[in-house]
């Protein structure tokens, strides 16, 4: 009984742990931004909440056929590159999941589907800084959806070196900064600011480094003893 109890009580740590990574949001932006300022972008959005927010037309019945082409045509741009497109349900609402890559972080907002926010990416001093200001939403009417008002809409940046300041809460698990709204609010235009600060060296080349100093601290130490083992052994054969 208790190996199950300790069982339950790791489940339950690790579900609220997760909580704040795996949030059930009715519309996301996920950046994965490099400091060279490309970046990997993925949006998840309800067919409804695409149309509302950034004024799309597509069809959200649910029992409606996702217009894949459709929804790639309306990320492509000469600053995004769509490399895939899927879909989902989720609450009786079809979803569609978007990934890009993206060239220039900065000219993001030259692209439809981010055209509601400003893209700052710059070397400021010994830190970057990213700040992200997002507009008004195009408040388009879609009808009743199912949407309850609890419905959330995130911002999700994960960030490639070490994080000295951000404006929302501390970073996630895997250096994941969050920032949200309520779709009601994100559909009324609240306003909401990115900003976050980050060190210039990226936590991968620290990693790296760090690793390739301890492999020859320890092969000099392996080299040591051997010496050492041969040195003793060789004045033990003298005597």
């Amino acid at each position: 009984m208790r190996v199950f109890a300790a069982l339950a009580l790791i489940a339950a740590m690790t579900l609220v742990a997760c909580s704040g990574l795996f949030r059930p949001y009715e519309y996301e932006e996920e950046m994965y931004l490099s400091l060279d300022g490309t970046a990997t972008v993925y949006v998840n959005a309800s067919v409804a909440a695409l149309d509302a927010l950034r004024g799309t037309s597509f069809d959200p019945n649910p029992d409606a056929e996702i217009d894949r082409h459709g929804v790639r045509d309306y990320f492509s741009s000469p600053v995004t590159r769509v490399a895939r497109v899927s879909s989902s349900r989720r609450s009786n609402r079809r979803f569609v999941h978007v990934r890009l890559d993206v060239d220039d972080v900065t000219r993001l907002g030259e692209a439809a589907p981010f055209a509601w926010s400003s893209y700052r990416f710059k070397r400021d001093g010994n830190l970057y800084l990213y700040l992200q200001t997002v507009g008004a939403s195009a408040r388009k009417d879609v009808g009743n959806v199912g949407w309850t008002g609890r419905e959330l809409v995130g911002f999700r940046l994960h960030l490639p070196s070490k994080i000295t300041y951000q404006n929302t809460g501390p970073p996630k698990r895997g250096n994941i900064l969050v920032w949200e709204q309520t779709l009601d609010e994100r559909l009324r235009g609240a306003p909401l600011t990115l900003d976050a600060r980050m060190e210039t060296q990226s936590i991968l080349y620290r990693t790296l480094w760090l690793f390739g100093a301890t492999f020859l601290a320890v092969a000099a130490t392996f080299g040591l003893v051997i010496w050492w083992v041969l040195r003793r052994g060789s004045k033990t054969a003298g005597t």
